[in-house]
């Protein structure tokens, strides 16, 4: 490899052959570009962020550290607290060997149902691309590049690789493309990711106009472009649009493509190839500048430093965002029998689903968080689930065992193991004395694994086929008596067995799959086990046959997945009770309700904004989380309310709850986090990035999101600019909580607003105020700016978020705030010519503490109209 002195793009460019820059094209495998040994190019290294860094594997991946989900990092309002997370996240991205990371994720929120809505940070822009911006600086600071996407539109899962976004051109500048537009202007992202699906009939990734025009020639953007991972979808197209890398590799649409490209003629080396090859090496370049080692990529670190775990429990605490608390039950004080209820309680939701989600290196629950600040004040804490609501059953991880150490055993066969009697997935099979199938070859790997879900994409042994025969065998030990329900969801066929009696069958090709492991897995399928017996061993052992990922049409070139599940098996109507008379002896109650990576993750959307629900198997009856949030109100008036969840969610018991929280998914330390908040040690801080709607009907989009009309593939963006709180705004309705909105432990008074009567001739000016603290408690405050025009030529929101700071505020001071603002402020996108325009005239200015609490108001005139293209 040649040293960052050395490694000059443009010498090293002459020296490639063409095949040597066809292959720079494309990556090597799922997380590498390719090395050229001649030229001592390296290959570079990229994984999976947003809210953490896995690391280049899926399968035994080493733990990573996961911070908030971005929803979660925006309702901090905090640009300090997201630049610091950014250089958090690039120490990981070093220990991991990591040269990209893949984020920040700046997509637009337009309906609380879109699966991946957790990801990205706002359904703002301005919020979004301040957010990103800090972020991007954080962890490019520290010399690791960021990837910032999907560049553009990429606003639901359903169809996503062909489903045609049809945005027009204002909207597409206002808000799609704004994030991206702040944050290359101000932090310059060294790589960006194309989305998934078309806009406005062409796909992202090989659209001249996006990548060519707007990004390239217009927002003059030096960095590299790549494809989502599968997500190229022609030769020559792409690459004369100006996508610069295939990914992942080995190249599918390039390396031999091109080559015939180039012998047809239809291809040039210096129009098409070299300026393509230039980004690649320039990337490669960042990569040696960063210092981050390129010998022995598959050994990974973990950084488990105090530090870091102070880091992650700041911000999984400053996301928490207090909606209501009308009799200052919180901060809680006083009560000596604490109830904690809720399927969301026990387990640590540390993040959504799909790509954002992490093998955690540990993980805090809100029922340990809360007991650990119970025990130190010496408070009795007793827990119920208070109903099941689980779309799959939670992994099985913490009752796993394989000869005493916590995980289990995982046998590798090339041939089906008990050869010519072809019964490996018998329905009666025999076990001999090592608890393998009687008469069963040895097999061909043996490793074990700590974890009950398994991506078998990577880090298999190469000697083992792609398609094979797996056995997964551990000793399974309940907590509790009783039946209990086992869940399997897999990619491939399997049976599931617990003491040698068959529990699940799923040894046919019949299992309709799903959205799970990427969408190449099965729906989940369950099982019952009778009568178990807490702390009792049973053997449980999982025979799985998998299958070739070209079968699937997969974009992995190894496949096999395993999810497994279990949970205590109960009647809905049981566990309510049991909670009811819980929350009856009980001082106070702890409701923790929401969502969680499997309602919430890439692959799939919800199809609505409702709690989750359960079925009576007995009755049929159907049981949701919105009836056991009723019944505890009626049991105890002294209830906390959590939701927890990424995006918005229907809350028809809102006029009757009297305290209210809302924690997304906090990362590591949320159960610390959400206690921090509970107990006082943290005064609530969070403003929400997201309006909260009272009904999916009122949402801006409904009812056509997801849907495609017309043909085949069309997706209208009807509400245009009117995306979030600009929708409610110009309807006049009032949501559920608005933008922006979210209380404290203490209150603020604002005051004397100063506001100059012009603008500077470039736009610029300042807003002065001052933020009293007139409460108990020492507090921080975000003071938000909007701004409205008073008459424009085109229709204008009622206002729009151009500027926030948030400031600490001890109890009974007052601090002065200064908010910077630009031309940027005032300006809209005119379609007609093809360019940004400020128009002269007065413009109100709106601080408030959300958007539907503005405090104080002024005036500013813009002297002359101002025009530009561009950054």
């Amino acid at each position: 490899m040649q040293g960052k002195d050395e490694f000059n793009v443009e010498h090293i460019l002459a020296k490639l052959t063409t095949w040597e820059k066809i292959q720079l094209l494309a990556g090597s495998s799922s997380w590498y570009t390719v090395e050229i040994p001649r030229l001592k190019i390296p290959k570079i290294k990229l994984s999976d962020g947003p809210n953490g860094v896995r690391g280049q594997f899926l399968f035994n991946s080493t733990p990573s550290n996961c911070f908030p989900c971005e929803t979660g990092l925006a309702s901090s309002f905090d640009v300090d607290l997201a630049h610091r997370v950014g250089e958090a996240l690039a120490g990981e991205s070093r220990i991991k060997k990591v040269h990209v990371l893949l984020g920040p994720t700046v997509n637009i929120q337009r309906s609380p149902l879109g699966g991946r809505g957790f990801e990205s940070f706002s359904e703002d822009p301005h919020l979004s691309g301040i957010m990103a911006t800090a972020y991007i600086k954080g962890v490019q600071s520290k010399g690791i590049a960021t990837c910032i996407k999907h560049f553009v539109a990429n606003d639901q899962e359903t169809d996503r690789n062909f489903v045609s976004s049809e945005v027009n051109e204002r909207a597409l500048r206002e808000i799609y493309l704004k994030p991206f537009q702040i944050a290359i202007k101000h932090a310059n992202p060294w790589s960006l990711m194309t989305s998934y699906g078309r806009v406005n009939g062409v796909h992202a990734s090989e659209d001249p106009r996006l990548l060519d025009d707007i990004l390239r020639k217009e927002w003059c953007y030096q960095g590299l472009t790549m494809s989502d991972w599968g997500g190229l979808y022609s030769s020559f197209e792409a690459l004369k649009a100006g996508l610069d890398l295939e990914m992942p590799g080995p190249a599918i649409l390039r390396g031999r493509m091109l080559q015939i490209g180039l012998t047809s003629d239809k291809l040039s080396v210096s129009d098409d190839i070299d300026p393509r090859v230039r980004q690649v090496l320039r990337l490669v370049k960042r990569g040696i500048e960063s210092d981050v080692p390129f010998d022995d990529p598959d050994t990974e670190g973990q950084i488990n430093t105090d530090e870091q775990k102070h880091l992650l429990r700041r911000a999984a605490s400053d996301g928490i965002v207090l909606l209501k608390n009308e009799k200052n039950l919180l901060p809680l004080s006083g009560h000596k029998k604490v109830a904690v209820i809720g399927p969301n309680a026990r387990v640590a939701m540390t993040s959504g689903g799909g790509s954002a989600r992490l093998v955690v290196s540990y993980a805090v629950s809100p029922l340990a968080g809360i007991r650990e600040v119970a025990h130190a004040k010496h408070l009795h804490v007793e827990y119920a689930i208070g109903l099941t609501t689980f779309k799959a059953l939670p992994l099985v991880n913490d009752y796993i065992k394989y000869k005493g150490d916590p995980g289990a055993l995982l046998e590798f066969w090339n041939k089906e193991p008990t050869g010519e009697r072809n019964d490996f997935m018998s329905l009666n099979p025999c076990w001999d004395e090592e608890k393998r199938p009687c008469g069963a070859m040895d097999p061909d790997l043996s490793i074990t694994t700590r974890w009950s879900e398994l991506n078998l994409t990577d880090n298999v042994d190469p000697k083992i086929n792609y398609t094979c025969w797996l056995r997964y065998l551990a000793s399974f030990t309940p907590d509790e008596d009783g039946d209990w329900e086992f869940s399997l969801s897999i990619v491939g066929k399997a049976n599931l067995f617990l003491d040698e009696q068959l529990i699940i069958d799923m040894s046919t090709w019949e299992v309709p799959r799903s959205g799970s492991f990427f969408g190449d897995g099965t729906v989940d399928v369950k099982g019952t086990a009778k009568g178990l017996k807490r702390s009792h061993p049973y053997d449980l052992e999982i025979r799985l046959e998998n299958v070739d990922p070209a079968e699937l049409g997969s974009m992995f070139h190894r496949w096999g997945g395993i999810r497994l599940g279990a949970a205590r098996k109960r009647r809905p109507s049981e566990e309510i009770e049991e909670a009811v008379n819980l929350a009856k002896r009980s001082d106070v109650v702890i409701l923790v309700v929401g969502l969680s990576n499997d309602y919430e993750s890439e692959g799939y959307d919800r199809p609505d904004m409702s709690l989750p629900k359960t079925v009576d198997e007995c009755t049929g009856e159907v049981f949701t989380q919105d009836d056991l949030v009723w019944k505890i109100l009626e049991a105890n008036e002294k209830t906390v309310v959590v939701n927890q969840s990424g995006t918005p969610v229907a809350m028809s018991w809102h006029q009757n709850v009297e305290t209210l929280v809302q924690a997304f998914y906090g990362g590591n330390e949320l159960g610390n986090g959400l206690a921090d908040v509970l107990f006082g040690k943290v005064n609530p801080s969070g403003k929400l990035p997201l309006t909260f709607p009272e009904r999916v009907e009122d949402t801006p989009p409904f009812p056509s999101y997801g849907e495609q009309v017309e043909e085949r593939g069309k997706v209208l963006y009807n509400e245009g600019i009117y995306v979030g709180y600009r929708s409610y705004e110009i309807r006049n309705l009032k949501p559920l909580f608005a933008f922006g909105f979210g209380l404290s432990y203490t209150t603020f008074k604002y005051s004397d607003l100063q506001t100059p009567i012009h603008v500077g001739e470039d736009g610029t000016f300042s807003v002065t105020l001052t933020v009293t603290n007139t409460g108990h408690h020492d507090g921080r405050e975000i003071v938000q700016v909007y701004i409205s025009d008073k008459e424009a030529s085109l229709p204008r929101p009622v206002k729009e978020l151009k500027a926030f700071k948030k400031v600490p505020v001890e109890k009974g001071q007052g601090v002065d705030v200064t908010l910077d603002l630009d031309r940027e402020a005032l300006a809209f996108y005119n379609d007609k010519a093809k360019c940004w325009v400020a128009e002269e005239g007065e413009f109100i200015v709106h601080v408030g503490a959300s958007s539907d609490d503005i405090k104080l108001k002024g005036v500013v005139k813009l002297r002359e109209t101002l025009t530009w293209t561009g950054l």
